[in-house]
């Protein structure tokens, strides 16, 4: 299971007072840009290193694609270290403001893996389309951009994800095998991405972030993040404080926490979660389980164990175990609309049927029904993660590491790491390529200010992580929303969207937390 699984599945979709000289980007109206698809040069034309001006002053090139947008590649350096070294392409589209355009409004669902091409081109964003170009972008490594390339055939990506062991769960037997089959998927990352496998990392993303900022004409960055994408907000700020138009990080990361650290705590925030599942659950009538809280916890773990070691086989002939079960709650926490679904899942699990397991499990890894996937965001995640990383530098055994999740989060959490933590630990520990070098600190000082948007029970980004982020940050200003799922902004929450629209088109910060 991709780990934080900090990509939002929301495609579905203030007290307040003026911050002082919060700049906007550059101001293009729409006719600047030729639909012939002729080269346009809306660059900023700043002063950049000499070996970086090639890319900050290139000239773009729009054409229409499909649903009136405008779609675009840009190049950006394979190494921002040695940018000589060779080039990437970076897939831009860009739906243009219905009214006078404050300029472009850059957006990321999260990840890694995400695509923002998809997230903009397939989602709307009726508070902002007025007032500014709403432009998403495949990361490095994503989809349509310069694409990281493991596992192609899809026989081998299901056994990645799906296969099962000899050797039970939790002894050095699996551990062995894990180890095997993490050695190959490395393998055949490198094989199959090359070069950018070694400039995967969160910070040559937000370069490319800041080479798109200035080659679409703006000369501040107004950006929207979830999740993940909230690290890239971060990662961005930091590296580039003056260059921080209006900025909001929804679903917030702590980029100082330890991987392990970090896990630990998103599966306690899963275990938060299930246990709200639950308490909704038993009030309700046709609820599988019954009792009290603590007996309905005892018995989802009892079926999850029994389900998981039955020898179920779906239709298509995948087995399925423990591991897969879990995938497929943690997809089911991320929206309380999700809830009814997990509630017929452990129903079908109790009657031998494995369907609907696999039906949840195969969303939240992107397989389509019937076979295939869609995009690559699972050789994304475990490649980026693997690139920030800091599995190497742990003393404790991957093992003792489960044992702590399963002491943190006693009812689902060590489902979680058979396909989580455990792969990551283990894969990252033998990756092909060295890791980055990310910031030391996120106090992105002198950027303007930057609203960080925390959720009270999201499962993957808890409410904690945006605390830690907003103080982190020298110009963090906390947002507050009491409720369940993982991030808010433009899912019909009002107190959350009018602070958020009010912010970026005018500018407006809260005076306080307005704790929605």
């Amino acid at each position: 299971m991709r780990s934080p699984r900090l990509r939002a599945r929301r495609v579905a979709a203030f007290a307040v007072i003026m911050a002082g000289a919060l700049a906007l980007s550059a101001c293009f109206p729409s006719w600047l840009f030729d639909r012939s698809g002729t080269a346009v040069d809306s660059s900023t034309r700043e002063e950049v290193a000499p070996d970086l001006t090639e890319f900050y002053h290139q000239s773009v090139t729009w054409s229409e694609c499909e649903r009136d947008l405008l779609c675009a590649t840009v190049a950006a350096p394979l190494s921002w270290e040695e940018p000589t070294a060779g080039r990437i392409d970076l897939a831009v589209v860009k739906r243009e403001a219905t009214g006078r355009s404050q300029g472009s409004l850059f957006v990321n669902p999260g990840g890694p893996g995400g695509s923002g091409w998809d997230y903009v081109a397939y989602s709307s964003f009726p508070g902002l389309e007025r007032d500014f170009d709403m432009v998403g972008w495949d990361p490095r490594g994503v989809g349509q951009s310069s694409a990281v390339t493991c596992y192609t055939d899809d026989a081998d990506r299901d056994e990645f994800l799906y296969g099962t062991y000899d050797s039970a769960y939790e002894t050095e037997g699996w551990i062995d095998e894990l180890t095997a089959v993490a050695e190959d998927y490395a393998q055949a990352c490198l094989t199959g991405t090359g070069d950018l496998l070694a400039n995967i990392d969160t910070v040559s993303t937000a370069r490319d972030l800041d080479l798109l900022r200035a080659v679409l004409g703006n000369e501040k960055l107004n950006y929207l993040g979830y999740s993940y994408g909230t690290k890239i907000g971060a990662t961005y700020a930091e590296l580039y404080p003056q260059k921080v138009g209006r900025m909001v990080l929804d679903g917030a990361v702590d980029p100082l926490l330890s991987d392990f650290e970090g896990l630990k705590t998103q599966m306690v925030g899963f275990e938060n979660a299930f246990r709200a599942y639950l308490t909704d659950c038993l009030s309700a009538s046709g609820c599988p389980f019954s009792g009290d809280l603590d007996q309905a916890l005892v018995q989802a773990r009892t079926l999850i164990e029994s389900a998981g070691t039955a020898g179920l086989v779906a239709a298509d002939g995948r087995e399925l175990d423990e591991a897969t079960i879990g995938t497929a709650v943690a997809l089911n926490l991320y929206s309380e609309g999700y809830w009814p679904s997990m509630t017929q899942m452990f129903e079908d699990l109790a009657a031998g049927d494995s369907e609907s397991a696999f039906s949840s499990a195969d969303q939240y890894n992107s397989r389509l029904p019937g076979g295939g996937y869609s995009g690559n965001s699972t050789d994304v995640y475990q490649a980026v993660t693997c690139a920030d990383g800091d599995f190497l530098d742990d003393p404790a055994s991957t093992l003792e590491r489960v044992a702590e999740i399963d002491a943190a989060a006693p009812t689902i959490g060590r489902f979680f790491t058979y396909d989580d933590y455990a792969v990551l630990d283990v894969l990252c520990t033998n990756w092909p390529v060295p890791v980055s070098d990310p910031p030391a600190t996120y106090d992105a000082e002198g950027a303007a200010p930057i609203l960080v948007i925390g959720t009270s029970n999201d499962p993957a980004t808890p409410y904690a992580w945006a605390q830690s982020l907003a103080d982190q940050l020298s110009s963090g200003v906390l947002i507050s929303y009491e409720g369940e799922g993982h991030t808010v902004y433009n899912q019909g929450v009002a107190c959350i969207d009018d602070v958020v629209d009010e912010y970026f088109i005018r500018g407006v910060v809260p005076a306080s937390d307005p704790l929605c």
